[in-house]
């Protein structure tokens, strides 16, 4: 059942589905992020991985709370979105043979994941108040604080070391390629009988 399906009729179907959406979309993270503890070369970076796999593990009961105060079995609905993202960070990250490069790739695709969770969790707060369900309301509010303090903190790794990690191993190549191309322009000019200049 899509967003756009005749299955919703109101409000209520609106944030049922998108509760059922978000739980697919943690226990698809919840499986993915051995994985990116696992490829991930940086301390600091590993150690972020498995506070969020930690937390993951904490919003999903979060969320069978939440669906029991619905009065509701825990379900998911299959979420496109959720694995594209990570369908698009696993590709990425078999493609990049640099650890620096790759610990930057990781990250990028953590805070995609982070801001698609982010942006659900919003429309559910607001959803939940509206349809007065107060305590429902708290326990997804709990997730998005979370949320938000996970994305912060990668970006902070990001901006601090991985990003000029990455960037320093791509200039080491530049300059020596830089290099090589002025030796190749000398022997040219050389060839051709024309001075250096």
């Amino acid at each position: 059942m899509g967003w756009f399906s005749s299955d919703i009729e109101n409000v209520d179907d609106l944030f049922r589905h998108s509760l059922q959406d978000i739980y697919y979309a943690e226990q698809q993270i919840e499986k993915s992020l051995p994985d990116m503890i696992e490829k991930a070369s940086d301390a600091e970076l590993k150690k972020g991985f498995r506070m969020h796999l930690k937390q993951t593990k904490q919003q999903i009961k979060r969320l069978d709370q939440a669906f029991k105060k619905l009065k509701s079995k825990p379900k998911g609905t299959k979420c496109p979105a959720i694995d594209g993202i990570i369908d698009e960070a696993n590709e990425i990250a078999g493609e990049v043979a640099d650890k620096m490069v790759l610990n930057a790739a990781l990250i990028a695709a953590a805070q995609a994941i982070e801001h698609y969770e982010i942006t659900r969790y919003c429309t559910l707060v607001a959803w939940a108040k509206l349809l007065g369900l107060n305590d429902v309301a708290k326990l997804l509010a709990a997730n998005l604080r979370e949320e938000k303090a996970t994305d912060k903190k990668l970006n902070g790794i990001a901006k601090r070391k991985i990003n000029r990690k990455a960037l320093a191993r791509q200039q080491k190549p530049m300059r020596s390629s830089r290099n090589e191309q002025m030796e190749a322009d000398a022997a040219l000019l050389a060839a051709a009988g024309i001075p250096p200049v």
